[in-house]
């Protein structure tokens, strides 16, 4: 999730690396396949029933964020989405 007002973040911290969709109630991050799971439904609710594509934006996107890089998530192991494949979900999303 982009996070871009403090609303996105966390108890509206905007200091915190996380969304808050990423985070349980007790302020613990989600294990990452759910936030993996969460992160694909969004984009099949947004973006179309293709779920090969919200995968590939998910890990993209996923990926990129420090705290995921040190991770051996097996969901975020496999194809990832262009950078036009992502500019263009971003933009409709936009």
């Amino acid at each position: 999730m982009p996070l871009e007002k403090p609303e996105d973040f966390v108890q509206g911290d905007e200091n915190s690396e996380f969304c808050q969709y990423c985070v349980k109630e007790d302020g613990t991050v989600k294990s990452c396949t759910d936030i993996f799971e969460g992160g694909v439904e969004f984009f099949l609710s947004t973006l179309g029933d293709d779920r090969g594509l919200a995968e590939r934006l998910c890990r993209k996107n996923m990926n990129r964020l420090p705290y995921w890089q040190d991770e051996a998530c097996e969901c975020l192991q496999g194809a990832v989405a262009s950078d036009e494949e992502f500019a263009a979900a971003m933009e409709k999303l936009g």
